[in-house]
């Protein structure tokens, strides 16, 4: 295993979890590094700059949702949440507050190593994007170059699994967009990315975009097909 290989920053406190995590990811050539705090993670995160951080919630000196919250402020690093908690409501608050992802546990090694591949891949996709054009849909304005979003001007942040539903959504302005398809284009097939997952990200771009997400004028809901973004 060398350098090039992927690093992954488990923060847990479980030590069997994070046995079989570690055992799982170096079994695939993935590098792992292992914190049982949120103090100790902070701190290998500092030092080390791992690839992604798989981050549980609850953590003997804190909520991992305010360790997500830090981290985003001053890393662009993917945070997958790895959680017992399986609530709605959970996962929003730790998408708004800086998190890419959540895994609820208990989960299989298949969709835990799917969720690191999109992860990874839209962070190269971050980091290398290629020159692309500025769409203005209504209040909504979207540099594909930058990677930035901004709403009446305002500069809006968004995490990379929101940013990537709403690419495909704006290019596709519109057109009516089948659940099926928007699981295919964003998560590339992560076998857990079932429509109710689908709806959490939605869910959290209407927070973030719609003066009333209640009541969206732009990210509209097709019952029982999909959804489109209103052109």
């Amino acid at each position: 295993m060398t350098e090039n290989h992927p690093l992954v920053l488990i923060i847990e406190d479980e030590a069997p979890l994070r046995r079989y995590l570690r055992a799982t990811l170096q079994s695939f050539g993935y590098r792992v590094e292992e914190a049982a705090t949120g103090e100790d993670g902070r701190s290998l995160l500092l030092q080390l700059s791992p690839d992604v951080v798989l981050l549980d919630l609850g953590l003997p000196d804190g909520d991992g949702l305010e360790l997500a919250q830090e981290i985003r402020g001053w890393s662009r690093v993917p945070i997958i949440i790895v959680s017992a908690r399986g609530k709605e409501e959970d996962k929003i608050a730790a998408l708004d507050l800086g998190a890419d992802d959540y895994l609820t546990k208990p989960f299989g090694s298949g969709e835990l190593l799917a969720r690191i591949r999109v992860a990874l891949r839209h962070s190269a996709e971050s980091a290398g994007a290629a020159t692309e054009p500025v769409v203005e849909i209504g209040p909504l304005r979207m540099d594909f170059a930058s990677r930035e979003v901004f709403l009446d001007g305002l500069l809006v942040h968004l995490s990379p699994n929101e940013y990537g539903l709403l690419a495909v959504l704006v290019r596709h302005a519109g057109k009516v967009l089948t659940h099926k398809q928007l699981l295919h284009d964003v998560w590339g097939g992560v076998p857990a990315a079932q429509p109710t997952y689908l709806r959490v990200y939605m869910a959290s771009l209407r927070k973030k975009l719609e003066p009333d997400p209640a009541r969206p004028r732009l990210l509209i809901t097709e019952p029982g097909v999909g959804y489109r973004l209103k052109a």
